[in-house]
């Protein structure tokens, strides 16, 4: 079968950095399914996991946690699907990924996909909305009544990504929060906008005196999806006592925990292959997570968050896009469909 791959952490300017290959087609067995690739998006983990991680010698490591496809072959325990489904899913870190012609992947984690979608659209959405339903919901736990934050207020910093994109959607329609947006273009403020945020504030300016201008003295809640190095003196004096403050990127040198004491803050980490890493009790509440959401889809409520096609999936058009996420100027998502 295609794939793309590679064998060494290179600059993505150099050509070897993702390359073209042939391996060969893989088996289902157990619980996997074997998905027939038909679109795939990126994400900045692709790139993280490019620069880092090296395979064995002479062997191919293939990228790509994000997906949409049919269901070719199923294992002897898989349940919930059939030959012939349409399905998206993230996958697993741990595993080959879906840069390549067919795929295995866990039925637990996989849903069947929005009807209402090309697989295109639907390739854009299951690592990035897994990410912001887990970060809103088990991590901050929106969906929960609160006596100590009676008027929720969601500061969401570099909310034009990804992760973001789908984030202020499912804010805006599942919980009662005010939705305070962070980005610094024109075009990215517009897009957050658009996506469901309240109000817009500008992260390359400090924080804290827009907040004020907003007449926000205080936010309950921080989802903090890039940068958090930077702007973290700034999110925990934004935040209220017994605020939370979640995130997903990896600060640089680390993050001192002291300055949340007083407030009694508390910080979760959002890790959407932690499920499937760790084969955890409730593994297949992913899958769960990927059915509500094409229903959300499905109703109209939520959309998909597909913002750039580059094409064909080959080594070429992937070193484009990995370039453009390493930019930091992708707005929304980044898909690629066919080999």
């Amino acid at each position: 079968m295609k794939a793309v791959g590679y064998q060494k952490s290179l600059a993505i300017s150099e050509p070897a950095a993702l390359l073209d290959i042939e391996l060969p087609r893989p088996v289902a067995s157990g619980h996997d399914i074997l998905v027939k690739v038909a679109a795939i998006s990126v994400n900045p983990v692709d790139t993280k996991v490019r620069k880092r991680a090296e395979p064995p010698a002479g062997e191919y490591k293939v990228l790509g946690w994000d997906a949409a496809g049919e269901v070719v072959a199923i294992g002897e325990k898989v349940s919930h699907f059939a030959v012939g489904d349409r399905v998206y899913y993230a996958g697993a870190l741990q595993r080959q990924g879906s840069n390549a012609e067919y795929q295995l992947v866990d039925e637990r984690i996989v849903g069947k996909m929005p009807a209402n979608l090309t697989f295109t659209a639907a390739a854009a959405l299951p690592l990035t909305a897994l990410t912001a339903w887990e970060l809103l919901f088990d991590r901050l736990e929106l969906g929960l009544p609160s006596l100590k934050h009676p008027k929720p207020v969601l500061l969401v910093t570099g909310a034009a990504g990804g992760v973001g994109s789908i984030l202020l959607q499912l804010a805006r329609k599942l919980t009662p929060v005010t939705i305070v947006a962070t980005a610094s273009r024109a075009a990215s403020k517009a897009w957050v906008m658009e996506l469901g945020a309240h109000y817009v504030i500008d992260h390359s300016q400090p924080l804290l005196p827009q907040l004020q201008h907003l007449g926000i003295e205080a936010v309950s809640h921080v989802a903090s999806l890039t940068h958090t190095d930077v702007h973290y003196a700034e999110l925990v004096q934004a935040l209220a006592p017994q605020g939370k403050l979640a995130l997903i990127d990896d600060p640089s040198g680390g993050l001192d925990i002291m300055p949340l004491k007083q407030k009694s803050i508390s910080l979760h980490w959002e890790f959407m292959f932690t499920r499937s890493m760790f084969q955890t009790a409730d593994m297949q509440v992913q899958q769960q997570i990927l059915t509500d959401l094409a229903r959300l889809i499905e109703q109209g409520q939520v959309r998909s968050t597909l913002q750039q096609e580059f094409g064909c999936i080959n080594a070429s058009n992937l070193r484009q896009a990995h370039a453009l996420l390493e930019s930091g100027k992708a707005i929304g998502k980044i898909v690629l469909a066919g080999f």
